[in-house]
């Protein structure tokens, strides 16, 4: 039976995970193999499949503290409270990769330039087969870090929004074009500039039958597992015209642009969590 992994494994592998995520934040490249290799030589006998295993683990607990993940380690939320509590105090001892991360998220996004964009759509991540553990809550032990929710902060850069879009308005004219559909390209709106936000959806683009395809856009710098937000509007279009509603996830934007999306009711085809209430004085 595996032995569980000490402090000291732990402290290894998360400074090995962010060190791989500072990279991935200045532009740097890393390969992902060779820094098994060099974490292995500092654990006990660990297989690559357990450290891979333990760095899901900690882009898990990252999602849940609203940060961003190492592009390639889908989360994975069974892990030790030993985990989150050695991330703790790892991010509140090297403040510079929270402000890294911070100055990211705001900062303005230009509309990338791409040879083949038909060529960025690629299958939807595929649903976990794991359980997953119960929700991460900071530790009552520790002064707690900051609760302040980088990925929701990048889901509210507009700049980002509005070149997501575009690149998707792109995406679906060229999508026609490639089967002759000119016409209905034509006629693809960019519902959230023509008529603003409230529609539920920012763009009306076509089926080749001529459907309307309604096609809300979701957009992020990082990897395809990172959470994004819903509105109750969007929820409820989603509902009132699932045949025709398309959620379209562009992930990995600054870099190299891709994209997955799905078709019907958002709540069908995602796990929703509640974020936040509203309370009145009653």
């Amino acid at each position: 039976m595996p032995q569980d992994w000490t402090r000291e494994e732990v402290e290894a592998t998360v400074a090995d995970y962010l060190a791989m995520l500072s990279a991935e934040h200045i532009g740097q490249e890393y390969s992902k193999a060779e820094h098994r290799r060099n974490l292995g030589k500092l654990l006990n006998n660990r297989s690559d499949g357990a450290i891979e295993r333990k760095h899901q683990n900690i882009s898990a607990i990252l999602i849940e503290l609203g940060l961003p993940y190492v592009d390639g380690y889908k989360p994975l939320r069974n892990f030790q409270q030993l985990l989150f509590e050695v991330i703790e105090d790892r991010l509140r001892n090297t403040p510079q990769l929270i402000t890294m991360v911070e100055e990211e998220v705001q900062r303005p996004a230009e509309l990338p330039t791409v040879d083949d964009i038909l060529s960025a759509l690629v299958e939807p991540p595929r649903r976990s087969t794991r359980p997953n553990s119960a929700s991460i809550r900071v530790s009552d032990r520790h002064i707690p870090l900051p609760r302040i929710n980088y990925l929701a902060m990048e889901a509210g850069n507009r700049s980002l929004g509005r070149a997501g879009e575009e690149f998707v308005v792109r995406f679906e004219v060229a999508r026609l074009t490639a089967v002759r559909q000119e016409r209905l390209a034509a006629q693809i709106e960019h519902v959230a500039v023509t008529r603003g936000d409230g529609a539920g959806y920012d763009v009306l683009s076509y089926e080749t039958t001529g459907q309307e395809r309604l096609i809300e856009v979701k957009t992020t710098s990082y990897g395809p597992q990172t959470p994004f937000f819903v509105t109750r509007n969007e929820l409820a279009v989603s509902h009132d015209r699932a045949a025709g509603y398309h959620l379209y996830r562009v992930f990995s934007f600054r870099k190299t642009p891709r994209l997955f999306h799905k078709r019907g009711r958002i709540d069908e085809q995602f796990a929703l969590a509640p974020e936040q209430y509203l309370a009145r004085v009653v």
